[in-house]
């Protein structure tokens, strides 16, 4: 399994290449806000460990298994960002607060949060009740 960093550059990557069709070690530094030496050298781990295909000034592509795990990265993030909306998080934390949790979470818990938007969003009237909840504690 990839470290929290290394989930950081698949994840970023997989969007590049979905968005750009491509993925350069300056827009990953850029993305990430990272030296492209510190790039260079998570792609070569990365290369390494089978994630990705690397050759030296020419770019890199997934690989199959990076492929699925980039894939799969992106949908925890934005899973965990719908949350957040559904259970009323101020906007301006979202981010943040995802970025701070995606690493602690258990698969099963990316599941179940999952079931719960689910839940959620399948009828109007439990989001309207939650509102309610949360409007007389505050």
């Amino acid at each position: 399994m990839p470290t929290p960093s290394m989930e950081d550059y698949l994840e970023q990557i997989y969007m590049l290449i979905e968005n750009k069709g491509y993925a350069r070690v300056s827009d990953i530094a850029e993305a990430l806000t990272v030296h492209p030496s510190s790039v260079t050298k998570m792609v070569q781990k990365l290369d390494k460990d089978d994630y990705l295909i690397y050759e030296k000034y020419r770019g890199l592509v997934l690989t199959p298994k990076g492929n699925k795990i980039g894939k799969r990265l992106v949908y925890r993030h934005e899973l965990l960002e719908q949350f957040l909306r559904v259970i009323g998080v101020k906007e301006e934390h979202i981010y943040e607060d995802v970025e701070g949790i995606e690493h602690h979470l258990s698969w099963d818990s990316i599941d179940r949060i999952g079931d719960l938007v689910q839940f959620f969003e399948e009828e109007e009237k439990r989001l309207e009740d939650l509102r309610d909840v949360q409007s007389r504690s505050e």
